[in-house]
């Protein structure tokens, strides 16, 4: 397959296809084991990026993948290069590419297997297993997970390392895998190890086989590596010129095995020895109350003339080598894309494999149905309040509607500070097993009931963390049969300390909800480090993904709903991010719009992205200027979310001077450029800006990077002043903060003024 994609389809511009010829063959002998062998109906694999070649191999042998495709890695509409859930048209458990994701995400369903189990009882999965490199396990990510105490307990979790003991530049040292295997065992993990093939294990059986065991453990990776790819003659001088002076015995033991085969004896190792492979998955099954890693010893390249090259990496075999490989399986020319013949023990094999794996009648999940979501909540509005406010408020009203038992939160350690303790205090804490509760005081802001009946999971302090497990539970009903609506909360500015979950949660297709409070630079005190500046890009830019920012509680109460509704529609729904504040906010603006447009095209406009907070022409301004040709002098002033406070006042100073304003609150401005991007109609923002505004100037202001609002000129040709937040912050009162970088009203009127006069 790689070989064809690279050598054999036209490449017109000649660019580098790539696929890992290397990486897949270390895997082949694992993947052989699982799938003919091991895995049963509701196993989850997590299928090393790598190795996706071979992974599709199988899947073509056991009848899932049309033959067709095997000629389209790499290709547009074919296989991917790297396992895709949504993009890959055979059956794909968890998409993987940003290596150490993919050995974590089968841990974080694996926990999302036990919570919908423990309170909903019917799961249509079992086993999760992820097999990773051992270069994956660079990844810090990958330690955030195995730290968390969430994963302890998960006995139907199994990582298979591939243990080549190469990278992508280099031979890793040995003395990795004695720390690693450390490691994993210290936080609770049954280590297991598949080192030696049955052959070398019978030459160790030998008398002097100790020296012989004794000399391989003891030499380097490099060592290693080197050895393997010497002519036997050469090999067997080497192999007894040992340090530890016990050359004659080594001699002794392989004695009987000629030259020709000692290169494949001593590149004999675990993870290529079906039986070892078969005893050490038997011995994981087995496990009781913890996860398995099981160390598989391999070698990368195993079987091609570049196995155990330090630069294999990325190396492709030459026509002349394909060829000779063919010649070696006794492949005859012309038939290298057959399956086995009918008829044959493979085939057999095959079959009765993906008999087993995919029986004709699948366990159907549970369908989690919109019309549980309700229309409104009506929790009481206090004149003046935050979104953050509101969304806690929310949250503990959800509790007690009948989607509410499908919603599970979590957070990184700020579950207090991020308004979560109303929907912990009702709904508690989920543990497998129930904790007593010591704390005795009658009065307590937090009470961490923790049970097996519990709807919240606390993480450590990791981002990484939430955003991998929001993404496995939003993944619960494809993963589990049981639909959940994962609702998480993080410190804003530290969103981008878990994107690159983020990012693969959404591109795996999960639906959650995740709420950024507080957010830029409305959290003043906190200073600099903790004011996010660049997230309203991200919500905007990153596929998959509603992106919010509301000023007002009752904003937050629409787009709420509408995102559990989108956690429910499996098929189109999309991931939800909520930018929320701090900041109290004086909610007698959004009752004047709520009056002059009705509760439901306020809302209809509110979830299209925006509305016209404040309109000129319904103002009780008496004196308007106009220009000499009778039009008036008018200014758009477009913003969102906490800010939007700020350009109603600046409308104030504007509308004193004459000036008609009309203040745009962007509920979401990503909503708004897709409506645009769409291109349904020659007005694609008709209901935000009429006709005779097109061409009047817009000021945009935004707790962020002024850029992100930038866009909305180029719609209809207007000249745009981007105002926002675009250097780092600092401790401070938020109006001096304002001040500083331009976005308090008298900044915001004084930028119009510009704009009109310009």
């Amino acid at each position: 397959m790689v070989h064809y994609a690279n050598h054999v389809r036209p490449n017109p511009d000649g660019t580098k296809i790539g696929g890992h010829q290397a990486s897949s063959t270390s895997l082949v002998t694992i993947l052989t084991a699982l799938y003919f062998h091991f895995l049963r109906p509701g196993d989850r694999v997590s299928i090393k990026p790598h190795a996706s070649p071979a992974f599709h191999a199988v899947q073509y042998l056991l009848g899932r993948l049309p033959r067709e495709y095997l000629t389209t890695l790499r290709a547009y509409g074919g296989l991917q290069a790297y396992p895709s859930r949504t993009k890959d048209p055979d059956d794909v458990d968890f998409s993987t590419g940003s290596v150490g994701l993919g050995a974590v995400a089968p841990a974080f369903a694996a926990l999302a297997h036990r919570y919908a189990k423990m309170h909903f009882g019917r799961v249509t999965s079992r086993r999760f297993i992820a097999l990773v490199g051992d270069a994956e396990l660079d990844e810090g990510n990958v330690w955030e997970a195995i730290l968390d105490e969430a994963m302890e307990g998960l006995d139907n979790l199994i990582w298979i390392v591939d243990l080549n003991r190469q990278s992508l530049d280099r031979v890793v040292p040995g003395i990795r895998a004695a720390r690693l295997k450390r490691l994993f065992a210290e936080n609770g993990w049954q280590v297991l190890e598949a080192k030696y093939g049955r052959r070398l294990q019978a030459l160790f059986g030998q008398p002097g086989g100790d020296a012989l065991r004794q000399r391989i453990d003891d030499m380097s990776n490099e060592e290693y590596q080197a050895l393997i790819r010497l002519p036997g003659h050469e090999l067997r001088a080497r192999l007894c010129d040992d340090p530890a002076g016990k050359g004659d015995q080594i001699a002794g033991v392989i004695a009987g095995v000629s030259d020709d085969a000692l290169p494949s004896v001593l590149s004999n190792l675990g993870g290529h020895d079906l039986e070892e492979l078969f005893d050490g998955l038997a011995h994981a099954d087995a496990s009781a109350g913890r996860p398995t890693v099981i160390f598989a010893y391999t070698i990368k390249g195993w079987g091609l003339p570049i196995a155990g090259h330090p630069l294999n990496h990325s190396m492709l075999l030459t026509a002349e080598q394909i060829e000779a490989l063919r010649v070696a399986h006794g492949i005859a020319p012309g038939t290298e894309w057959d399956a086995f013949s009918p008829g044959t023990p493979e085939a057999d094999l095959c079959a009765e494999a993906a008999a087993r794996l995919y029986p004709p009648e699948e366990p159907e999940g549970v369908a989690c149905d919109p019309a549980l979501v309700p229309a409104d909540l009506d929790v009481a509005v206090p004149e003046r309040t935050s979104t953050q406010d509101a969304f806690g408020r929310l949250l503990v009203r959800l509790a007690d509607t009948p989607i509410g038992e499908r919603i599970v939160t979590s957070s990184p350690d700020v579950s207090v500070s991020t308004n979560l303790a109303g929907w912990i205090n009702k709904t508690g804490v989920f543990t497998p097993i129930e904790h007593p509760d010591y704390e005795t005081e009658s009065y307590r802001l937090l009470r961490w009931k923790r049970g097996p009946s519990g709807r919240h999971i606390e993480l450590g302090i990791s981002e990484m963390n939430l955003f991998m497990l929001l993404g496995m539970m939003g993944l619960s009903a494809e993963l589990c049969g049981q639909p959940l609506i994962p609702i998480g909360t993080v410190y804003d500015p530290f969103v981008c300390r878990g994107l690159d979950a983020l990012i693969y949660s959404v591109y795996s297709g999960a639906k959650f909800i995740f709420a950024g409070t507080p957010s830029g630079i409305t959290l003043s005190p906190e200073g600099g480090a903790h004011q996010s500046i660049i997230t309203p890009s991200i919500g905007a830019e990153l596929p998959k993904l509603r992106a919010y920012e509301p000023c007002y509680a009752q904003e937050v109460e629409w787009l709420l709903l509408e995102a559990i509704r989108e956690c429910c529609d499996r098929a189109h729904g999309q991931a939800t991010y909520l930018r929320l504040s701090t900041r109290p906010v004086d909610q007698a603006p959004f009752s004047a719009v709520l009056q002059r447009l009705g509760k439901e095209e306020l809302r209809r406009q509110v979830l299209m992205g925006g509305y016209r907070l404040r309109d000129w022409r319904f103002g009780d301004q008496t004196i308007i200027a106009r220009r000499a040709n009778g039009q008036p002098y008018h200014v758009l002033i477009a913003g969102a979310g906490a800010i939007v406070p700020e350009a109603l006042a600046a409308a104030d100073l504007l509308e004193r001077e004459g000036v008609a304003v009309t203040v745009l609150n962007l509920v979401s401005p990503k909503r708004v450029f897709e409506r645009w991007r769409a291109g349904r109609d020659h007005n694609p923002l008709g209901w935000l800006i009429l006709p005779e505004e097109r061409r009047a100037p817009i000021i945009t202001v935004q707790d962020g990077a002024s850029h992100s609002l930038a866009w909305l000129g180029s719609v209809y040709g207007a000249p745009v002043t981007a105002l926002g937040v675009d250097d780092f912050g600092q401790s401070g009162a938020r109006a001096d903060l304002y001040r500083h970088f331009g976005i308090d009203p008298l900044s915001i009127a004084e930028a119009a003024f510009r704009a009109l006069d310009e």
